[in-house]
């Protein structure tokens, strides 16, 4: 049976931003069809949160979002095919020659994304540029006061009982920044763990925000020195996984901005 998740709905008031995190059930099956033919996919995750979303919004109108079905087209079908752990036995038990060697289908049935967020505003948007500033872990350990927290689940599948895929985004507010991370985590059982974050972080006086895109993989037969009950943990797990990928952007205000516009005051 599928767990019962409770409506919610909050906001918070950050200077010039509104934050949204908006929690409710997973879409109805009719739904799930039809985002899966619009998506190219056989079918969406089983657990899929269409109407859930973290929402940062300036009074301006310009902005970014995370849901779940910006981040399923940001999925790659062409490429990525993972075999499971037994696939070659299941294989070796069949000697008819129409049986495929893969056991997936032809799509990423693990869901991989490298979605880092959807940008709002019909006129004005944030300004996307590479940058070299990093997000400053150090201030973020900092003890301050935290405002607001939320945590929506995007959606999550259990890949036919072979692991599980997930995308979930949190967010959590100080009197002078906030901060989000959305997380994918992939775990094929037998095969590899893969976990791509994308961590978004503001200060209330600047105009720009940093947003830090890191991919890290292994294969599980890369990963016997590491304790089997991490492998479910992906705060645990982090570590162990090497770097694929790492982009550093920035996202700054538009130009015209009136600067009292952009800061939010401290305590707000």
């Amino acid at each position: 049976m599928m767990p019962v998740f409770k409506s919610s709905r909050r906001e918070f008031t950050f200077g010039p931003w509104k934050l949204t995190a908006a929690r409710t059930h997973i879409i109805k099956s009719s739904e799930a069809e039809r985002l899966a033919e619009e998506l190219h996919m056989p079918c969406v995750p089983e657990m899929m949160f269409g109407d859930n979303v973290l929402r940062i919004q300036h009074e301006s109108l310009f902005g970014i979002e995370f849901n779940a079905t910006d981040a399923l087209r940001c999925v790659n079908n062409s490429q990525g095919m993972v075999k499971v752990a037994c696939a070659e036995e299941w294989q070796e038990s069949r000697s008819e020659p129409e049986h495929t060697k893969e056991v997936v289908n032809p799509y990423d049935w693990t869901y991989t994304t490298d979605y880092k967020g959807t940008l709002l505003g019909d006129t004005i948007k944030l300004k996307v540029s590479a940058t070299t500033e990093h997000i400053d872990t150090e201030k973020l350990k900092a003890r301050e006061q935290i405002m607001f927290f939320e945590e929506v689940l995007l959606f999550e599948d259990e890949l036919h009982d072979h692991g599980v895929s997930s995308l979930s985004v949190k967010i959590r507010v100080m009197p002078s920044s906030f901060f989000v991370l959305l997380r994918f985590f992939l775990r094929v059982d037998g095969v590899l763990i893969r976990m791509n974050d994308t961590r978004l972080y503001h200060e209330a006086d600047k105009r720009y925000m940093l947003r830090e895109y890191t991919s890290r993989e292994s294969k599980i037969s890369s990963l016997k020195h590491v304790p089997p009950p991490l492998f479910t943990d992906p705060n645990e797990i982090a570590q162990y996984l090497p770097v694929k990928e790492n982009i550093c952007e920035k996202l700054e205000f538009p130009e015209d901005l009136h600067p009292e516009s952009a800061a939010a005051p401290e305590g707000t």
